[in-house]
């Protein structure tokens, strides 16, 4: 089984996002740990726009990457440019990958507009995961 990481700044939005659908995709193929290089939450508008795609991540917690330094890493997915920059070192040969993925709790605008931004981004990790599980498991 694949111990799989996804990274993000604060372990609140993108990160719990991805760690969702990932762990919706991969069945027992892998093992799905989130965390951030700091620790915010879980958003309650990342927990209200996953339930509207069907995965609950409610139960989610946040937590810093530091919990999950022993842990032997096959891939380590950064979603952030922050977490990819501030990254710490993993002492195993788990391959790296990121893409950066725009930070829906930085939008603005009516509760309408947020809650968009919010499903744009959801919609866009969505894709990215379907795509690491095709292309890696």
């Amino acid at each position: 089984m694949k111990n799989i990481l996804v990274l993000c700044t604060g372990n609140s939005c993108r990160s719990q996002m991805a760690h969702g659908y990932l762990n919706s995709f991969v069945g027992n193929k892998a093992k799905i740990y989130s965390a951030g290089i700091e620790t915010h939450g879980v958003n309650p508008k990342a927990i209200a726009i996953m339930n509207e795609d069907g995965i609950d991540i409610s139960h989610h917690t946040s937590n810093n990457v530091d919990e999950y330094k022993n842990i032997d890493f096959d891939f380590v997915i950064t979603v952030c440019d922050n977490a990819k920059e501030n990254c710490p070192y993993f002492p195993s040969n788990a391959k790296k990958l990121h893409f950066n993925f725009p930070d829906p709790a930085k939008a603005t605008g009516t509760e309408k507009e947020i809650m968009k931004e919010f499903e744009r981004v959801r919609d866009m990790i969505k894709g990215y995961c379907e795509n690491f599980v095709k292309d890696h498991l």
